[in-house]
């Protein structure tokens, strides 16, 4: 199992190409296409997954791109389908983005699905708050978050959808509960883990 993280885009958002026998899961697609893709053929990897943690637009802007020139399955939360396909929702239209064209999921995800990569499992939690269909996907002792926990902090809940409420019932009772030792890898910044978050993140 190996981990590329990739922080190029004009966003700040981290991209992780997850790799495990020859397949590799690419998770939010917000960094330049012809660098996520230098990344995949330097290593001679197959895309089998192009997961999107939400639907904003500094997480999916590659993505369609990155569908058509390396395939691979796109995935997202059936409850962020709407939001990930309107540009006011997603944020595009305000970021100047509205020339953005996304290519359609390919399968939409629910709580608890289960995706394989090589001989490991990825398990899909619903982790609402942020937006409706935000997920984080957790692989071994890896948990990826999107822009739900951040290193002391968490995603902001004042665009469409958002709940702070929400945001803290999930961070608090879906991953919290989580092994100490999981290393959190969220959409922008450093990661961190869920111990030291639990200890000290000042907005849970």
């Amino acid at each position: 199992m190996s981990l590329t993280i990739l922080t190029k885009g004009m966003f700040g958002s981290n991209t992780y190409i997850l790799e495990n026998q020859g397949e590799c899961a690419v998770i939010d697609c917000g960094n330049p296409t012809e660098s996520i893709v230098s990344v995949l053929k330097d290593k001679g990897l197959k895309v089998k997954y192009i997961i999107l943690t939400h639907g904003h637009v500094d997480h999916i802007l590659n993505a369609g791109k990155l569908k058509e020139a390396l395939g691979g399955s796109l995935l997202l939360h059936e409850d962020e389908a709407d939001l990930y396909f309107d540009k006011d929702a997603n944020c595009s239209r305000f970021l100047g983005r509205e020339e953005l064209v996304l290519a359609n999921p390919d399968k939409l995800l629910k709580d608890g699905d289960i995706l394989t990569l090589g001989d490991k499992e990825l398990k899909i939690i619903h982790t609402p708050g942020h937006s409706p269909g935000s997920i984080s996907i957790l692989c071994d002792n890896m948990l990826f978050t999107g822009d739900t926990l951040f290193a002391m902090s968490v995603g902001r809940t004042d665009l469409y959808g958002g709940s702070m409420k929400q945001l803290v019932e999930s961070i608090r009772d879906r991953l919290f509960v989580l092994d100490g030792n999981t290393v959190v890898y969220p959409g922008h910044g450093p990661s961190t883990t869920i111990e030291y978050e639990r200890e000290h993140n000042p907005y849970v």
